[in-house]
């Protein structure tokens, strides 16, 4: 379903349709608000090259993210394998265990 959505980023008023609701677009302006306004409040430049920057800055955040995550999902893999082999040696270990029980009978 799309949402229309009015933000404010930086004095300006900018309206939206997304299929995200309106509280997430407005998490999302209040971000870009944000992160402009700092560069704005930290530098002498205008509204293009802060809104380049604070999209570059955004960009840049979203990639060591994505980064994170490919990292966690490698760890969270290794994890798997390892228990995996750990469960195959047990099953192994439970039959010599039961096979040696067996012949002391």
């Amino acid at each position: 379903m799309e949402n229309r959505i009015t933000v404010d980023i930086c004095g300006e008023e900018y309206t939206f349709i997304a299929d995200e609701s309106p509280a997430y677009m407005q998490k999302v302006a209040e971000l870009v608000d944000r992160k402009m306004s700092d560069i704005l409040a930290g530098s002498k430049v205008g509204r293009p090259a802060a809104a380049v920057l604070a999209a570059m800055n955004i960009a840049d955040e979203y990639l060591k993210y994505l980064r994170s995550g490919e990292n966690l999902r490698s760890q969270l893999k290794s994890a798997l394998d390892e228990a995996s082999r750990a469960r195959a040696e047990c099953a192994e270990l439970k039959k010599e265990l039961s096979r040696l029980q067996r012949g002391q009978s």
